[in-house]
């Protein structure tokens, strides 16, 4: 166990049930997608109060972007409720063990792997190697992505472009397009959009395009995948405190981040969970298509 990481799950907070406007320490992470276990404070990945229903008892998750923030929390709230978890994600090693560590916790089986989504192959791997493991797949849940902001488009390069949209959107496609033929009726695929895909961002316009695209790919594959009784749907977060943000804003940007939303504060992956849970479980059986907004009380 690294000592960086909290076992009380509300270090750091004076408010344990998040009353209040909530602010963080000036902080920076020099490179993509951050590490959490070096956030300040680190974030809440579970709500020690939930009491489970099994409401995926038995079933398989795979999941990108699954060792940490929004990512691990699902992947910690799934476990919960009777799911063993397939994470993908790229380098953050430490931190894709210790969500493994949970999971496993609770009785779960966890497979780690690790590698670069935008190599269309290592889909096909994690595929393979799901089936191999567990014989099914149940639900995919495609939560990686990556941001740079820029103060005009002009400072968008061609590069970064092409980086932001191959992690972003390229990515659900491929990871899809290899799961897709293990999925069975009643199955679920949940894509993590953004508030940015409704409401824009001045400094981030490469990323809420892609947001954007990713909220029409959820659609449009809804009603590809109606006949085959598997639903497609989208969670769009707000402000959510994880390991993207420091390693994307600066620490100006850092001190005040969230408080613009009308509940005047970030939101933390915990908060975030349910909703994915409630669009990977039988209680959404005639929700396919649509858009879940947690942003803190913005009106989309």
């Amino acid at each position: 166990m690294n000592e960086n990481y909290p076992m009380i799950p509300y270090l750091g907070y004076k408010d344990e049930n998040l009353k209040t406007p909530l602010t963080f320490p000036a902080q920076h992470q020099p490179a993509q997608p951050g590490l959490e276990y070096e956030m300040n404070p680190v974030p809440i990945s579970e709500n020690p109060s939930y009491i489970p229903s099994g409401k995926l008892q038995n079933k398989v998750l795979v999941i990108s972007g699954g060792d940490s923030g929004i990512g691990r929390a699902i992947s910690i709230l799934f476990a919960k409720e009777g799911a063993d978890i397939v994470i993908s994600y790229l380098n953050e090693h430490e931190d894709a063990n210790y969500t493994k560590q949970i999971v496993e916790s609770y009785g779960r089986k966890c497979i780690l792997i690790p590698g670069d989504l935008r190599d269309e192959n290592l889909s096909k791997y994690i595929a393979d190697t799901t089936m191999n493991c567990f014989g099914k797949i149940d639900i995919l849940i495609n939560n990686c992505g990556v941001q740079f902001p820029q103060n005009s488009i002009l400072d968008i390069s061609s590069q970064q472009l092409k980086d932001t949209f191959e992690t972003n959107i390229f990515t659900f496609f491929y990871l899809t397009k290899a799961i897709l033929p293990y999925l069975q009726a009643n199955s679920s695929i949940i894509n993590t959009t953004s508030i940015t895909a409704f409401d824009g961002k001045k400094n981030l316009i490469d990323y809420s395009s892609t947001k954007g695209a990713i909220t029409v790919f959820t659609k449009s594959l809804a009603l590809s995948l109606a006949d085959q009784k598997i639903r497609v749907n989208a969670v769009a977060p707000g402000p959510i405190w994880t390991p993207l943000i420091p390693s994307s804003f600066n620490e100006q940007e850092i001190e005040i981040f969230g408080t613009d939303t009308p509940l005047k504060r970030a939101g933390q992956p915990f908060e975030l969970a349910p909703a994915y849970l409630y669009l990977a479980s039988d209680d959404s059986r005639y929700v396919t298509g649509q858009i879940i907004h947690v942003n803190g009380g913005t009106i989309v």
